[in-house]
């Protein structure tokens, strides 16, 4: 198993790595992995168009379509409903696409577009009874304020909205929440502000930001971001469909070291990182220093919540040896699965949860080889 070679672009004020510029998508420096909760400052940033401004005085959430009373919201008679916070965990469906060989096209995520944050909203669940949401809706579509031209083929003949569609299954559960407060605070722009959808449990993409409409629909939504993109091939009677990516798969992460880090030997060093899941929970964790050849048990350092990551530590003494060495973590969730060794590849560039190789190098810096 090959480690991976990471050339990273220019840094934001805040310190996130810039990987384009315009629209905006900033990913924070996983070696920088502390608290429970990602700083808003340091969480990362995923925009498809650029940021829309919106004035909260003119505002309107829409909630229409298949339902008996349709709605417009302003933002204060949304943020005057009864409210409530989740602890919830999203992550860019291609996170950690530097990892994939060959090299694919899209933006070359490490392993930052990921962050655990508290989030303060209306459960949508409430929105969808208030609005009476018909017997016959399978789906609802969250619609937001960006809009364009999608960069990559097949591209639509007109601009369209940012759309992505969620199953009225989900959307009745009560972690569903339409957001807007990220740790205390009113959403910032490049977050969603004024209003998001936060669907724990699923990549970021189903959180569609700067939300204006919520669409009960009869028919699965085809739109361009639920099809052509954010998409993924199953089998159907030994014949491949297209399916609409959801649920994040099971994953860790090492935070620290990074790759090609260089770390002296024969010291206590403490590996650090975090696991997370989509609707279940990392139940154990395991590290490898040599490769995947032999295991050894990590300490979770946080107790284990639907949604939300855990962190993990694992002390290593360094090898007396200096020498290249290749790290991995392994999570099993709850049920007893494990994360694949390879990257499944009918998820193309997306879903990179199979094991991640760090591979760092080991020697004494006051003695270097000659």
């Amino acid at each position: 198993m090959s480690s991976v070679g990471i050339e990273r672009d220019h840094s934001s004020p805040a310190g996130l790595i810039i990987r384009q510029k315009e629209p905006t998508n900033l990913e924070m420096p996983f070696d920088q992995l502390g608290s429970y909760l990602t700083p808003t400052e340091l969480f990362y940033i995923r925009s498809h168009f650029q940021a829309p401004q919106i004035d909260t005085s003119n505002y309107r959430l829409r909630i229409d379509g298949a339902v008996t009373r349709p709605l417009a919201l302003s933002y204060e008679e949304l943020r005057k409903m009864p409210s409530e916070t989740r602890i919830a965990t999203l992550e860019c469906a291609g996170n950690g696409r530097v990892f994939l060989v060959p090299q694919v096209r899209g933006a070359q995520w490490e392993l930052g577009a990921v962050g655990n944050a508290e989030w303060r909203g209306v459960p949508l669940r409430a929105l969808l009874e208030r609005a009476g949401l018909e017997d016959a809706a399978c789906e609802v579509v969250f619609e937001g304020a960006d809009h364009g031209v999608p960069a990559e083929e097949p591209k639509p003949p007109l601009p369209i909205s940012y759309a992505r569609s969620l199953s009225c299954a989900k959307a009745l559960q009560p972690e569903v929440l339409i957001a807007y407060e990220m740790n205390g605070r009113d959403l910032s722009r490049d977050h969603g502000f004024p209003v998001r959808a936060i669907v724990p449990g699923h990549y970021g993409m189903a959180s569609v930001k700067w939300l204006t409409r919520i669409q009960a629909v009869r028919q699965p939504f085809q739109g361009y971001w639920q099809t052509s993109d954010y998409g993924y091939w199953d089998f159907l009677d030994g014949k491949p469909v297209r399916r609409p990516l959801t649920e994040m798969k099971l994953k860790s992460a090492i935070a620290r070291p990074s790759v090609y880090e260089t770390l002296l030997p024969d010291r206590m060093y403490t590996v650090f990182g975090a696991a997370w899941a989509g609707e279940t929970v990392a139940a154990e964790i395991a590290v490898s220093t040599d490769g995947g050849k032999t295991w050894a048990e990590a300490q979770f350092l946080d107790p284990a919540h639907r949604y939300a990551w855990r962190r993990w530590k694992f002390d290593w003494p360094t090898p007396k040896e200096p020498g290249r060495y290749t790290l991995l973590a392994r999570a099993k969730d709850a049920d007893g699965a494990a994360q694949p060794d390879e990257h499944d590849w009918n998820y193309g560039t997306y879903v990179i949860s199979h094991l991640l190789p760090i591979e760092v190098i080991v020697e004494d810096l006051a003695c270097p080889e000659t």
